[in-house]
């Protein structure tokens, strides 16, 4: 979305018209491309604390066809809690005893060392082990035995290892993005790895693809579909592919958004005149109108508890961010600073909330401590959007232009170290983070 294609600046009665539009217009205009060449990652800023940690060139990983230690580097480099080091001290894998002096002198503090080998079946084997340098210690590891095509997803599940042991965390390196993509007059909906490879097509279609949003489980995809010549909802199965219509009323049907049970949405519908909130079963059926209200209300998103829904509206004069109980009692606002503040996300932690503030004209990434009511700009960029937090809460993602074109990044929440996914031969936008995979 560029937001003032939507948003007048000296036109404010039509600014408030349009704030309904926000979540089913994002597409119109768009010149992304569809891609399906692998994506650069390019990792840039230094975070205050990275432990410096050395990924050896895991023993055959050719094999793969994919370069399992550089994709484990790059992932732990993203998180910004990690610095590589180089070491040179000859061939290793998950089985060697390294010798530990040559990693300390390097200045590592961690090594991870590994192999792949090929199965009978045909499957593909890989191993690794995760070694405490500084204290001698060997801190275990694992071996995953996949199909070649999911090695990267091997690769990933290497580095939630790594993440965890070292950081306490859970790493997010095996979940999912989801975002649209537009070539010529053909959408595309792509689910990917979340360092934006890998990328598997879920939908396309001549008229456009919005507002993806993952349900819970992570099994399947709400999205806004055009293809009626008019916005509606649709519930799409990624496994299979099978979809269902589950909003399709009188006027515009936009802007899902998944309770924590995964037995219900929010969205975003006109069909009483305005654009109001109302619940909706996952089945389908008859909504019920979350609030009575003649203002326009929209961009749902449920807490992580489920007990409220964080919401965009217009009835303070200008696009601010409110906070409403799930029986759709007690309103509260919850941004102040500004006078246009817009698409919420909060971490499933319930710590943090990004979204979009307009600031000086330009339309910027901010997170707000939602304990402390605190604020910080997370971006150096000036038309970010989308805004979707990691199932672990330490990074976002979201949308933004880079030198006239429409990439995505995800940034720390320190706004220190930030990663381009950038496709080699298109544009990429509106992403949304999967949660964790069981």
């Amino acid at each position: 979305m560029r937001h003032w294609s939507y948003f007048s600046d000296t036109v404010h009665n039509t600014m408030l018209r349009l704030l309904t539009q926000i979540c089913f217009f994002v597409v119109f205009g768009c010149t992304a491309q569809a891609s399906l060449a692998q994506f650069r990652v390019e990792v840039s800023g230094v975070g205050l604390t990275q432990v410096p940690i050395t990924i050896a060139p895991f023993k055959g990983q050719s094999i793969s066809g994919q370069k399992i230690s550089d994709i484990v580097q790059a992932d732990l480099e993203r998180s910004g809690q990690f610095r590589a080091v180089n070491a040179n001290a000859g061939a290793l894998d998950e089985v060697s005893l390294p010798n530990l002096s040559v990693f300390r002198q390097a200045g590592s503090d961690a090594l991870v060392s590994g192999s792949v080998s090929t199965l009978a079946d045909g499957r593909i084997d890989v191993r690794f082990r995760l070694w405490d340098v500084v204290k001698g210690l060997d801190l275990g590891g694992q071996s995953f035995a996949v199909a070649p095509s999911d090695a990267r997803l091997a690769a990933h599940r290497v580095s939630d290892f790594v993440y965890e042991k070292l950081t306490g965390d859970k790493g997010a390196f095996s979940t999912r993005i989801a975002y649209v993509t537009k070539s010529g007059s053909r959408y595309q909906l792509w689910v990917a790895d979340s360092d934006g490879e890998n990328a598997q097509s879920a939908l396309a279609s001549p008229e456009p693809i919005i507002s993806p949003a993952w349900s819970p489980d992570g099994n399947q995809l709400a999205y806004v579909s055009f293809e009626s010549r008019k916005p509606v909802i649709y519930v799409h199965n990624v496994s299979t592919g099978k979809r269902r219509l589950i909003a399709n009323f009188k006027g515009s049907n936009s802007a899902p958004a998944w309770a924590p049970d995964g037995k219900t949405l929010a969205v975003t519908l006109s069909r009483d005149g305005g654009s109001q909130l109302f619940l909706l079963s996952a089945a389908g059926g008859e909504p019920r109108r979350l609030i009575q209200s003649s203002s326009i209300d929209t961009e749902p998103f449920f807490s992580p508890d489920g007990r409220s829904i964080y919401f965009v509206s217009d009835r303070g004069g200008s696009p601010q961010i409110y906070k409403v109980a799930i029986s759709g009692q007690g309103v509260e606002r919850v941004t102040f600073t500004g006078s246009y503040n817009i698409s919420p996300s909060i971490s499933q932690d319930g710590r943090w909330m990004a979204y979009i503030s307009r600031i000086g004209g330009a339309f910027k990434l901010q997170l707000m401590d939602l304990a402390s009511g605190d604020i910080r700009g997370l971006s150096d960029t000036s038309a970010d959007e989308s805004p979707s937090f990691a199932p672990n809460s330490k990074l976002v993602v979201y949308a933004t232009q880079i030198q006239g074109k429409e990439a995505l990044m995800t940034t720390t929440l320190d706004g220190k170290v930030k990663a381009r996914l950038n496709g080699q031969n298109g544009d990429i936008r509106e992403p949304h983070w999967g949660p964790f995979l069981n």
